[in-house]
């Protein structure tokens, strides 16, 4: 397998517009001769099809969901990262890139990264120009703030609800589309197989998750924008139904995977009460601008937070991190409140928590204030956990939350299959070995409104497409095959439910490939899940039929997909032998307990071939150059 990023020559600044200026075109009138499908109706996919159809494109658009406007990107709270300046403090294109590959601990592609940055400024326009009601100033300009790995104000946001926001108004534009009769979407339908015809992706096969129907839907591309993987974990901050299914079944058929082991924890979730729970809920990072983050100095300290004094309390982060502070990169967020609880500071019934206090910034600020900026989340902390954050600091603790791997792509959003684009968190691109918060839905859109319009377009004018027919014999295997795998399903009627084996699956990769991994652990995981795994083909059980509504059907073939994956995962932690953002290889670090990278074996991309069940994946390597920021040692102190 050839890892051919496809990078144009030239000054980083000039990369994308020359290439956009290189890239063949295609006549407007031949657009309608060439279909596209897109799967997944998040941010990435609904700004993707709504564009692409747009052109004049013919677009046909997959959800699981009952409507697009449940796509889980609605879920993101605190902002949109985009190089404005509007704040003139020395924000610009320039910093925005390389905050990214510095938050990033400078394992990501720079070229892709630039071009993210360059592309943000544009994203803003188009937002506002669709009616995105992002927060304003007083005198009506648009407002900023902070998040982490940044020294300046670039996010723009809509009080802690931007990422429903942005994606009503991605939604807007894609109903458009639909009401014109350029885009056919289908809701309730889940994408269970990638067809590949002479080497290229043509199409997909789907169940109707109403009916049970198996279909296969042809076109001339293929775009996954389906999300990323964090649901391995079982308990992470995703909604219940996210799922790798998508780049899984591309990964089968002969996509690279990239990074696997690149995963987020996020500082800033409720922490897990009980095993009653079957998700964990974000408090948005933005929260972090007005709220200091302590533990008590004292170890086992039981005092309520009122009764504990300012003497007795550790800003562990502001003594840590003086230049960042409280807005430290999420990975380093994480790890520290993961060591002061271990080290027994920790505080709520479990000890796995921390304090995120507002009483200075209410002080400061007023209430009135601190509610028109953060106040649908304490609304939804109190809701969750019966106490006020207004009279008394929250409680919180890292989760799992967002993934840095996953498919790999070219410059062009390509997969190593020809035809099959990736967006969004399905792709490994942009963010290296940790996202900077706010970030994603940044990403999301860059790639569907703005990148994959030009590319897909080459890809189309670089070659001729032969008609394909539902007949052919490539649709029938996938089609069989997919009925295969739900008959074996039904068939095991075995004793545990799919959620048993996700729980402890979960459990697994928390504790053994999570916030610290190390060699014993991840060894002691891949002899773990392959047992499990193989319980789950004899033991499942799995009620109901194939042509009906089957939500435990639903779950079997996702949870056992993420059987597969979560092996992957540990096998790509343990030969990736040193630490990096999210990465962090408890055997690798510094003497104050920071990441410890090795530029020399590991600046590199690690994308993984699927050789057969099995077998051991093939890991192939794309080197990683930095030539306009240079590799040094990260730091945020």
């Amino acid at each position: 397998m050839e890892l051919k990023s496809n990078v144009p020559a030239g000054p980083i600044e000039q990369q994308w517009t020359r290439h956009k200026f290189d890239m063949k075109l295609v006549n407007p009138a031949n657009k309608r001769k060439y279909s596209v499908i897109v799967v997944g109706s998040g941010l990435a996919g609904a700004s993707a099809a709504a564009t692409l159809a747009e052109l004049g494109y013919p677009v046909k658009c997959y959800c699981y969901q009952d409507t697009p406007r449940r796509a889980h990107s609605i879920a993101a709270q605190g902002g949109i990262n985009a190089a404005k300046n509007y704040q003139n403090d020395g924000d610009s294109v320039f910093r925005l890139f390389y905050d990214t590959v510095k938050g990033g601990d400078f394992r990501a592609r720079e070229s892709n990264v630039f071009r993210l940055a360059e592309v943000s400024v544009n994203i803003i326009d188009q937002c506002v120009a669709q009616g995105v009601p992002f927060a304003r100033e007083y005198g009506g300009m648009l407002a900023n703030r902070s998040f982490g790995g940044a020294q300046v104000s670039r996010t723009f946001y809509a009080r802690g609800q931007t990422g429903q926001q942005l994606l009503l108004g991605a939604y807007q534009a894609l109903e458009r589309q639909i009401g014109l009769g350029a885009v056919q979407m289908f809701t309730r339908h889940e994408m269970l197989e990638l067809i590949v015809v002479d080497g290229r992706a043509r199409g997909i096969v789907t169940r109707d998750m109403v009916t049970g129907k198996i279909a296969s839907h042809i076109a001339d591309a293929v775009v996954l924008a389906t999300g990323g993987y964090a649901s391995v974990f079982y308990l992470s901050t995703n909604a219940k139904g996210c799922n790798t299914t998508a780049i899984w079944r591309a990964y089968k058929k002969g996509a690279a995977f990239a990074n696997p082991c690149y995963t987020q924890i996020h500082p800033t979730c409720i922490p897990v009460t009980g095993e009653h729970q079957s998700k964990l809920t974000l408090m948005s990072e933005s929260l972090r601008n007005d709220g200091r983050i302590w533990v008590p100095k004292k170890k086992g300290d039981t005092r309520s937070p009122a009764q504990i004094p300012e003497d007795d309390r550790d800003y562990y982060l502001e003594r840590k991190y003086p230049s960042y502070g409280n807005l430290a990169p999420r990975d380093i967020a994480s790890r520290a409140a993961k060591e002061v609880c271990d080290d027994g500071h920790g505080v709520g019934s479990t000890g796995l928590g921390v304090y995120l206090d507002f009483a200075g910034a209410t002080q400061r600020l007023g209430e009135d204030k601190i509610r028109e900026r953060y106040g649908n989340l304490f609304d939804m902390y109190e809701r969750i956990t019966g106490e006020n954050p207004y009279q008394i600091p929250m409680r919180i603790y890292p989760a799992a939350h967002y993934t840095m791997g996953g498919l790999w792509v070219d410059y062009h959003l390509m997969s190593t299959i020809p035809g099959l684009f990736v967006l969004g968190e399905a792709n490994f691109s942009d963010h290296g070995a940790n996202r900077l918060g706010a970030s994603a839905l940044m990403q999301g859109l860059a790639d569907g409104y703005f990148i994959l319009p030009y590319t897909i377009g080459n890809y189309f004018a670089s070659g001729k497409f032969e008609k394909v027919a539902a007949t052919h014999a490539a649709f029938q295997a996938g089609e069989a095959s997919v009925v295969a795998r739900i008959q074996k399903f039904l068939g095991i009627q075995g004793r545990r439910t799919v959620d048993s084996f996700h729980r402890e699956l979960g459990k697994i990769m928390w504790e053994l490939c999570g916030m610290a991994r190390n060699e014993n652990g991840l060894q002691a995981a891949l002899q773990k899940i392959p047992t499990l795994r193989e319980e789950f083909w004899k033991n499942l059980r799995v009620l109901g039929e194939g042509e009906e509504l089957n939500q435990s059907l639903e779950k079997a073939g996702r949870v056992a997909d993420f059987l597969e994956l979560g092996e992957l995962m540990c096998l790509d932690a343990l030969e990736r032998r040193e630490s990096c953002g999210g990465h962090f290889r408890e055997e690798f670090q510094t003497e104050d307990g920071e990441a410890l990278r090795d530029d020399e074996t590991f600046c590199h991309v690690a994308a993984w071939e699927f050789t057969g069940y099995g077998k051991k994946p093939a890991r192939h390597v794309e080197p990683l150059a930095f030539e306009n920021v240079h590799l040094q040692t990260r730091s945020y102190k």
